[in-house]
């Protein structure tokens, strides 16, 4: 399981490939526990908060970007 620093720290590209593992981990995992396969329940949680981080921290840097991008076009509008 990866910190949330390390996933701070990590490109959006790294992060889009660490997404997209962890949401196949998860469906994996959900589909041993159907099936009666799944030793380590915990593990499940885990992988869902994982897929959770990785969102999160997405999300943010959209948010940032989104502001980021407002507050140039107000300084063009202001001619500053």
């Amino acid at each position: 399981m990866t910190t949330p620093a390390d996933l701070r720290e990590m490109v959006d590209e790294e992060l889009l490939t660490r997404l997209a593992e962890a949401k196949q981990e998860l469906f994996n995992l959900r589909f041993q526990h159907v099936t009666g396969q799944l030793d380590n329940y915990a593990r499940l949680g885990q992988m869902k908060k994982e897929v959770a981080r990785i969102n999160t921290i997405l999300r943010d840097r959209e948010i940032a970007a989104a502001e980021a991008v407002e507050v140039d076009n107000a300084e063009e509008a202001t001619g500053a």
